[in-house]
C-alpha cells in the first residue's frame, strides 16, 4: 500500500499568505478509470475527509461542503471548484474558492496530470493558493500541515478503492 499511496509532497514555500504544494501518487488503476473517478462527485465526497456533500453542477463545476480541523479550530467550508484546461484523460486545472465564514477564505489553482505507469496511473499535482482572514493568522506551519494532511488523506482513500485489484 505504501508504494501506491506514497507521497512526494514538498512545500515550496509559504510567503505571507501564499501556499505552494506539489505531490505525486501512484494509483493502482488505469488512467481512464482514475480520470473518471476524479470527475465523480460521489467518489470525491467519499475520499475528502470531513466532506458533507459534493454536488456536480456541470462537467466544469462542483460545489462542496466540508468540515475541517485546522489546529484547534474546526470550521465548515463551502467550496466552489471550476474545472478548466481539460485534456481527458491526461490533465486538467482546478480553480478553487473556499469560504469559511468568520474563519476566513482561500483561493487556489491546482494543476493535475495523469500518466500511465505500467498497470497503474501516476498522478502529479501542483497547487498555488492564498488564504485570508483568521486562517492566515494561524501560521504557516499549521496551514502547511493541514494542507498536507488533507492531500495525504484524500489520495490514501482514493488509492484504497483499487487496493484489492493489485
Amino acid at each position: 500500500m505504501e508504494d501506491y499511496a506514497r507521497v512526494v509532497d514538498r512545500f515550496v514555500g509559504f510567503g505571507g499568505k501564499t501556499l505552494e504544494q506539489s505531490g505525486q501518487y501512484r494509483i493502482p488503476a488505469a488512467r481512464a478509470i482514475v480520470w473518471d473517478a476524479l470527475n465523480d462527485a460521489d467518489v470525491l465526497q467519499a475520499c475528502i475527509e470531513g466532506c458533507e456533500s459534493v454536488t456536480k453542477l456541470s462537467d466544469h463545476r462542483f460545489d462542496a461542503n466540508i468540515t475541517a480541523k485546522l489546529g484547534p479550530v474546526k470550521t465548515k467550508f463551502k467550496a466552489t471548484i471550476e474545472v478548466s484546461d481539460r485534456n481527458p484523460p491526461e490533465s486538467y486545472s482546478l480553480d478553487v474558492s473556499v469560504k469559511g465564514g468568520m474563519q476566513g477564505f482561500g483561493k487556489g489553482r491546482a494543476e493535475v496530470e495523469l500518466a500511465e505507469d505500467q498497470n497503474a496511473t501516476l498522478l502529479s499535482y501542483r497547487v498555488q493558493g492564498n488564504v485570508g482572514g483568521k486562517l492566515a493568522q494561524m501560521g504557516s506551519r499549521l496551514i502547511t500541515a493541514a494542507g498536507r494532511k488533507m492531500a495525504d488523506g484524500f489520495f490514501l482513500k482514493f488509492s484504497e478503492r483499487w487496493a484489492d485489484t493489485i
